[in-house]
């Protein structure tokens, strides 16, 4: 696919807001990988990855549908996930999939029920993600799963390859700017534990909702 290139002038706020939801975590072993439901395959291919290198022996994929997945995951996108990693030969037997959650809360609270109604009680977890999602689906998880040690992960690969492989640089920026006010929104709204947001994120942040991206916005 070929994304739009991004305009020189935007290129440095869309830098800051890449990196700033980039955790920077290194992978180490934990007790379970949660592939977390989107619209981005590349969540399986990572999990997949993770789970041969032995980071994790047990693998969830969380996620029901969404009006921006049901096209590419009809079945759902836990169950492609699933797919997707027994293609790169992770066992059937190493998966959980858990179907119905609609954003990341449930993703991990239904995610917990499921390991806790299948004996497991982790005491950390990896959470794979897009990267854009990392640092939210972290102070997610630190609110709603108080108790596990967390880890986050994404594909490893650059904005301009992350963009060429979505094919869309518009939404992909769009999405950051969003990902972005939901740190301090969600965690105003008790859904999230609060982040450090400093000035130069702010700013980049400000500067690409001038520049009009704002279709995920939450008003």
């Amino acid at each position: 696919m070929t994304a739009t290139p991004l305009p020189s002038a935007l290129r440095t706020p869309v830098d800051v807001l890449w990196n700033y939801h980039d955790m920077h975590h290194d992978p180490r072993p934990t007790d379970i990988g949660i592939g977390l439901g989107s619209h981005d395959l590349s969540v399986a291919t990572c999990t997949a990855t993770l789970y041969h290198r032995r980071m994790f022996p047990r693998i969830v994929f969380t996620g029901a549908n969404a009006p921006t997945t049901i096209a590419t995951f009809p079945r759902g996108e836990a169950v492609h996930y699933r797919e997707h990693a027994l293609t790169l030969n992770v066992p059937d037997t190493a998966i959980l999939v858990e179907p119905t959650a609609r954003n990341t809360g449930e993703n991990i609270t239904r995610t917990r029920e499921l390991l806790t109604a299948h004996g497991i009680t982790p005491r950390s977890v990896t959470l794979i993600s897009r990267p854009y999602q990392q640092r939210r689906a972290y102070a997610t998880c630190r609110k709603l799963w108080p108790d596990v040690d967390v880890l986050c992960a994404s594909q490893p690969m650059s904005l301009d390859d992350y963009m060429a492989s979505i094919g869309d640089t518009d939404r992909v920026v769009s999405m950051l700017v969003g990902d972005t006010q939901r740190i301090w929104l969600y965690a105003e709204r008790g859904y999230a534990i609060p982040q450090p947001v400093p000035d130069h994120v702010r700013d980049a942040y400000d500067d690409l909702v001038a520049a009009g991206y704002t279709g995920r916005l939450i008003t």
